[in-house]
């Protein structure tokens, strides 16, 4: 049976008297840090402050104390949400968390003025002479550049607080909506998370009304989901505009540390492997049904056979021992997490659907899933616990430290994905072959055609936003012009998903969280193909490049494994190990279904 994660390590419920004291605790500490921002003068000023040793005292001890409670607060707030993301209707858990919400409001308006205050300061001189400046220098050098876009104080207080009833809320009722929607099948009304499980069934004729119903579903709350994206879309532009970005994309390429020369590079080389996408998936049509063109509900439809169990057992012994592959210390930490019950995998009513893993304490996550019995499971299992693993790699530096960009943050995801797809292909007989190649290029797949379709929605929502609010029948419209200039004549044009706007939660927390999912598959497969030339050299590199991806730039880091991430070259490298992938699929299907 799949397991539910174990939080009661840190406190032993929402009830308890240890957790109401820390929640108390950490509430007291930020009121404390804004009274001493207060009586600082933590903001911006006017004339920079000569960095003398009062100076520098002040601004060490101010580092110290945040970074305090910024880890007070992740604690906290990852203990809530393991209630509200498995259990959506805990009255409690939702209280807490919206509690939670406000007070982040504070903390929040706290790193608006201590990036105001390090952009009025010399920042040479302060690295210079403080120990603690030189360790946080990366952060303190973004933090001046950010610096220069913020508003005045009294306009960004308003916004953080109008946050709460504006874009958080619109993102909260996305959440809630979703989380709670039951969709009519065959007699029963089973969660919308079950029923996207059923695009996997190997059972097409259930795959086809799975679909169907989902689509009806998804029509049903369009018109609340629609104004959500509308409200949230329109203050992205809005305060991409008032504070000085070129546009919401700019804002997304700096907080993601690349720039416009490296995400054009990516796209470029991602559109030239579009047609190798398209072979895929007509050789995937052919094989199932002899058709020439794949209709939405046959995406993510099995195709291969085999003998082996992915029980939750299986997936943990199997992620163990191929972990060890690589080294003792990826395995250890995998079945540390197992151990501990750091994994909550168990599909049930009211949890969230998909698949996420959070920081809680230094060096130690917890990862929620909804596990189906398939190697599409433990390819998600493993994905997430090379997240864990990052996070890991990431225990001895500060929360200041620690801000990895999302560019970054699929690195070890990634890597741990290709791992375990690896030894599968190594020793599978041919229906097992043709399975995890299925699944493995179905995945990417999703990360390059289907996030190309995402990012072309999301610009064009954000386009038209700016003249007008939007229709959710227009939203689909986008989305399906989204779809046919992506996946073309890959798919069954009169079987889509226009409301995949609805479905993926992205579009209702930060602006463009697509993109950076493609740049962490692409640049994560040429990590792995270093590691395939030189496996003993690469080891330390990588885990050293893991702890310092919220202390060096992007391109910075994968300079010291030799790639030019403005290069379009590297980019089609990457993908040309998912074309050798379609060339052995494309052999293995031959001859069926035609």
């Amino acid at each position: 049976m799949a397991p539910r994660w174990d939080v009661t390590v840190l406190y032993p419920s929402l009830e308890s008297d240890e957790f109401a004291a820390a929640f108390a605790r950490t509430i007291s500490a930020i009121k404390d840090l804004v009274a001493r921002f207060d009586r600082d003068g933590i903001a911006r000023v006017e004339t920079a402050s000569a960095t003398d040793s009062a100076l520098i005292a002040r601004f060490e001890s101010l580092v110290s104390v945040y970074n305090q409670t910024l880890e007070a607060m992740t604690t906290l707030r990852a203990y809530v949400m393991a209630f509200v993301s498995t259990d959506s209707r805990n009255s409690l858990a939702q209280a807490r968390m919206s509690e939670l919400r406000r007070e982040n409001v504070s903390l929040g308006l706290l790193g608006t003025r201590f990036s105001a205050w390090i952009g009025s300061l010399d920042l040479d001189s302060l690295i210079a002479a403080s120990p603690v400046a030189r360790e946080h220098e990366y952060f303190l050098r973004q933090t001046a550049i950010s610096a220069a876009h913020l508003l005045p104080q009294s306009e960004e207080v308003l916004v953080a607080e109008l946050g709460l009833s504006g874009s958080s809320a619109w993102a909260k009722l996305h959440g809630d909506l979703t989380s709670q929607l039951t969709v009519p099948l065959d007699g029963e009304n089973l969660p919308m998370s079950v029923i996207r499980g059923l695009a996997s069934s190997p059972d097409r004729e259930l795959r086809k009304r799975a679909y169907h119903a989902e689509i009806a579903a998804w029509e049903r709350v369009s018109l609340p989901l629609c104004a959500a994206m509308n409200s949230i879309k329109n203050e992205s532009n809005v305060l991409a505009e008032r504070r000085g970005w070129g546009s919401v994309l700019d804002v997304s390429l700096f907080y993601n540390k690349i720039d416009r020369d490296t995400l054009d590079a990516m796209m470029s080389a991602a559109l030239a492997s579009f047609p190798d996408f398209r072979r895929y998936l007509c050789a995937k049509a052919r094989y199932i049904s002899g058709s020439d063109r794949l209709p939405w509900y046959d995406l993510f439809a099995p195709i291969g056979t085999s003998d082996r169990e992915w029980r939750w057992s299986h997936a943990e012994q199997f992620i163990g021992t191929q972990f060890g592959t690589y080294s003792s210390d990826l395995q250890e930490f995998a079945l540390r997490a197992f151990r501990e019950k750091w994994v909550d995998a168990e599909p049930r009513p009211g949890k969230r659907d998909g698949a996420f893993c959070m920081g809680v304490r230094p060096g130690e996550s917890r990862i929620l899933q909804n596990y189906k019995p398939s190697f599409a499971g433990v390819s998600t299992l493993a994905h997430e616990l090379g997240h864990g693993y990052h996070n890991a790699c990431l225990k001895d530096r500060t929360p200041l430290q620690r801000g990895t960009p999302m560019t970054l943050a699929e690195t070890a995801s990634i890597f741990c994905e290709t791992v375990i797809r690896q030894a599968v292909l190594h020793d599978g007989e041919p229906g097992e072959q043709l399975s995890i190649l299925d699944d493995a290029i179905q995945g990417s797949c999703q990360v390059v055609v289907d996030i190309m379709s995402r990012f072309q929605f999301e610009q064009a929502v954000l386009d038209g936003r700016r003249r007008r609010e939007l229709s959710a029948d227009e939203m689909c419209g986008m989305m399906l012009d989204a779809q046919r200039s992506t996946y073309g004549n890959g798919l069954d044009d009169s079987c889509l998903h226009p409301y995949m706007w609805a479905v993926k939660g992205h579009y209702y927390g930060s602006s463009f969280y697509n993109f950076p999912y493609m740049f962490g598959l692409l640049f994560g497969l040429g990590l792995y193909a270093i590691y395939e030339s030189d496996p003993d050299n690469f080891r330390a590199r990588y885990d050293a490049l893991l702890s310092r991806t919220g202390m060096a730039s992007t391109a910075e880091l994968a300079r010291e494994f030799g790639i030019d991430i403005r290069d379009v070259a590297f980019w089609t490298r990457s993908l040309d190990h998912v074309r050798r992938d379609i060339d052995r699929f494309e052999a293995l299907t031959r001859g069926k279904g035609e």
